[in-house]
């Protein structure tokens, strides 16, 4: 009956690479992945069989570690978007469960099933599917989006993980298998014990993280809502203006034209249509979008902060919501990262234009010295407190919600963030109007 044990061991190994691939992030397509996987897998689990053939099974549990953990820990380590603790905890994650399920599985069928191996393989044909069910069902999608919400923390869990694995191997395997050493049954039951407790303890302690960042976001996105239907009643109220000066515009020009004074009206008029775009701050005919640049040029003005746009979008319909959430959290670091600024180097450019079938926003702003950012990468906050750190996150998530993409990156001592999300053949997108489009003014305080 020794095949049954021989074929539940590497039934295991493959099961433990399904429950890794579900928590794990590569940076290559899924079709690499999984090809890179299958191959760099198969070769270790044909090289343990090998090695459980010529030395056996004892031989093969002691350099278990050498023979497949070690190296499947490198190949994955350079197919994974997650580098350092993230991908330590994932991985040892994977394994250490994996190890627990085989640790109860081989004490079950030598105390219960007479270690006939049976039980053995029966217990861990079933197990290990329904693991992965509960991996899929429970786990994989808040911790994924865990991954992408917290950037820092990571190292206590990671390590907790990575001293449990090490912990288990050697009370389960070292000297000899566990159930060749009875007297340390007991140890090793204890062991297997706490470490339900530990996971319990790390998988609350993340999940308390996850509520908390969804709080976050939520009152991050409600406070944008706010901002931008402060904007449109303030937009509102400069509109109900404009129509009662309209009256004293109309008795003027009526006046000059009853008296004959042709020139005189024309350039009157002149001077009504610049107060007009004056007041309203127009920006563009989207009205959300609109209300957006309104707000944020008046905090810009109020920081003495000079401001150049060039927003070339019409009256399309856009999905103006992850739009307004993409420039409300933009320009929000835009104000935080100039704040730290001195006055004279306070600048900013915005520019929202229409480049074949993508729509392409640019915030581009001043920024301290010693920031470095490289293409590709988010860098973490330098505030203080759980309350930041989620601007650029938000901007990614709302992105990826219309199909598109953000990079950000530094150049020249200066931030830039672009955003580019399909069009969708929206309606009229060929026919940019131009609100201050390709103006540049100073804001002065």
């Amino acid at each position: 009956m020794i095949i049954l044990r021989d074929i539940s061991i590497f039934w295991a190994m493959l099961h433990v690479i399904f429950l890794f691939l579900m928590l794990f992030r590569s940076r290559f397509t899924k079709k690499k992945t999984i090809v890179a996987a299958g191959i760099g897998m198969g070769l270790l689990m044909a090289a343990n069989v090998a090695v459980l053939w010529v030395f056996g099974f004892e031989a093969l549990s002691k350099a278990f570690l050498f023979t497949c953990s070690i190296p499947s820990f490198i190949l994955f380590y350079v197919m994974s978007a997650d580098k350092r603790f993230k991908f330590l905890l994932s991985f040892c994650l994977a394994d250490t469960v994996s190890l627990w399920v085989m640790a109860v599985t081989n004490l079950l069928d030598y105390y219960l099933g007479g270690g006939r191996y049976v039980l053995m393989f029966i217990s861990r044909l079933a197990a290990f599917p329904l693991l992965e069910y509960l991996a899929w069902r429970y786990l994989r999608k808040p911790y994924l989006e865990l991954q992408d919400a917290v950037k820092k923390g990571w190292a206590v869990f990671a390590g907790m993980t990575a001293l449990y694995y090490v912990l288990l191997v050697a009370a389960v395997q070292f000297p000899t298998n566990i159930v060749n050493r009875p007297e340390d049954t007991f140890l090793c039951v204890l062991i297997l014990i706490l470490m339900v407790f530990n996971y319990g303890t790390i998988f609350t302690a993340l999940y308390r993280q996850l509520l908390l960042y969804r709080k976050q976001q939520a009152e991050r996105i409600l406070l944008e809502q706010k901002n931008t239907l402060e904007a449109q009643l303030e937009s509102q109220q400069n509109i109900r203006k404009m129509k009662h000066d309209m009256k004293g515009y109309t008795a003027t020009l009526s006046g000059l034209l009853t008296e004959g004074k042709a020139d005189e009206a024309l350039r009157y008029l002149k001077g009504v249509e610049a107060q007009m775009n004056t007041t309203r701050g127009q920006f563009c005919a989207n009205p959300y979008i609109n209300a957006v640049f309104l707000h944020y040029a008046g905090k810009l003005k109020e920081m003495g902060a000079e401001f150049r746009n060039d927003i070339q979008i019409g009256e399309e319909e856009l999905p103006h919501m992850e739009l307004c959430q993409i420039l409300s959290n933009g320009l929000e670091n835009v104000c935080d990262a100039l704040a730290g600024l001195e006055k004279e180097k306070r600048a900013v450019s915005v520019q929202m234009r229409y480049n074949g079938n993508y729509l392409l926003i640019r915030i581009r702003n001043r920024c301290r010295d010693n920031l470095c950012v490289e293409q590709g990468e988010l860098p973490a906050t330098d505030k203080e407190g759980l309350d930041h750190g989620f601007g650029l996150v938000a901007i990614k998530e709302a992105a990826e919600r219309l199909d598109g993409e953000m990079f950000c990156f530094t150049e020249d001592g200066d931030f830039i963030l672009d955003v580019m999300v399909p069009c969708r053949a929206l309606p009229n997108s060929g026919q940019a109007v131009h609100g201050q489009g390709n103006s540049s003014f100073k804001i002065e305080v």
